[in-house]
């Protein structure tokens, strides 16, 4: 048997708690003991099996120098690509990046001039939003529509700011962080063909690409059309799914050759190319040997997400969780509160003892919102939804 056909016969304990503290952990040392960590997007799982496995076999050689360019990098993406999402890709699309967003840093840099207006679609994970306007970038929001649960896209709202002529890039987060919204075929069919039309790059930020849930399907952007693939430069990053965030190594797919060369030489001229041991280690493993964890970790997500939408409405009808098809990060309407956000933030870790994220620091439609990591074995998701239970049955 090989070693794929191998590892798909491991299962991974979702269930196994992981004492994090002191360990260099900003999501668990941010905070003191009594405060119950579930704000920054990594989970509480351990890495799979075969990750832990070659970490181990790369430190034992002793030696950790300079390492250089392997076109096993690419053929990790164009493999996992394929199999997972019927993308057919070749190797020299594949460019590496220490993270998402100093690669998406890096295509505002290359793709915009400062005064551009970059279009993003609000309430929206906070980098993709702060990043541009470092970089002296206009933000133009498209605001997402919220509607009985559901966020949905206001379509001539967003072409009337892609025909802006200083427009120039949109940035997609695909699915969308917070609101965990698949985005649907028709949906990016439309995004894709707005932003052709009016000569506006896409960035697509892919992160969450493997964490969708059943009766929804994450469609890679340059998937749907020519036009499309053409005319975007795709962001991806097994840290989400297998908890290696740490490691600090993603990847950017370009298929368009000339898009694809003013970005390297971004990636250059930023001297953000030098990749690390580790990354590159735990980086081809994820994608080569490690399917079966990311089958059983949406099926475990699955069960958290109904476990707490259903003691919310049992327990805390007050705070409803919106809709969502993807990722695990679950965003929370507490408007029903009626506590400004200062207080609400305040009320959640000083009274309900957790860490949860501003829905401010999301922009615009984040007020009276927050959002809620819920990739963390069921006690102890269990355990954070009790305490903000017994917090607004003190209100």
């Amino acid at each position: 048997m090989d070693e794929e056909g191998e590892s798909q016969m491991l299962k991974h304990d979702f269930d196994e708690i992981i004492d994090r503290r002191h360990t260099g952990c900003n999501k668990y040392d941010a905070y003191p003991e009594e405060v119950l960590p579930m704000w920054v997007a990594d989970t509480d799982f351990k890495c799979p099996q075969p990750i832990i496995d070659a970490m181990v076999k790369r430190a034992q050689h002793g030696i950790y120098g300079y390492t250089n360019y392997a076109k096993s990098f690419n053929r990790a993406v164009v493999g996992w690509e394929s199999r997972r999402f019927g993308w057919d890709i070749e190797e020299d699309w594949v460019l590496f990046t220490p993270s998402v967003v100093p690669a998406l840093a890096c295509a505002v840099q290359v793709f915009t001039h400062p005064g551009d207006h970059v279009v993003v679609q609000m309430p929206i994970y906070h980098p993709i939003h702060q990043v541009p306007r470092e970089n002296g970038r206009v933000i133009s929001n498209n605001q997402l529509i919220l509607r009985n649960g559901c966020y949905y896209i206001d379509f001539e709202d967003l072409e009337n700011r892609l025909r802006h002529p200083r427009a120039r890039m949109m940035i997609l987060s695909h699915p969308h962080n917070p609101v965990g919204k698949a985005f649907t075929q028709e949906e990016l069919l439309r995004i894709g063909e707005l932003c052709a039309k009016h000569h506006v790059l896409v960035l697509s930020d892919e992160i969450h690409h493997d964490i969708v849930f059943p009766g929804s399907r994450h469609f890679p952007f340059p998937t749907l059309s020519e036009a499309h693939r053409d005319n975007c430069v795709v962001c991806i990053n097994p840290s989400k799914t297998f908890n290696i965030a740490g490691v600090r190594t993603g990847a950017a797919i370009i298929p368009n050759k000339r898009l694809r060369e003013a970005y390297n030489e971004g990636i250059v001229n930023n001297r953000i190319n030098g990749r690390t041991v580790f990354g590159l280690t735990a980086f081809e493993t994820a994608y080569n040997e490690c399917a079966y964890y990311a089958d059983q970790i949406v099926d475990y997500l699955v069960g958290n997400l109904r476990f707490m939408t259903q003691y919310f409405n049992d327990f805390v009808p007050q705070i409803k969780v919106c809709r969502m098809q993807a990722t695990y990060l679950a965003w929370l309407d507490c408007r029903a509160l009626g506590l400004s956000q200062t207080d609400l933030v305040r009320f959640m870790l000083e009274k309900a003892k957790v860490a949860l994220n501003d829905g401010e620091s999301f922009g615009s439609g984040g007020t009276g919102f927050m959002r809620l990591n819920f990739a963390c074995p069921r006690a102890t998701l269990e355990k954070g939804l009790k305490s903000i239970r017994a917090a607004v049955q003190s209100l």
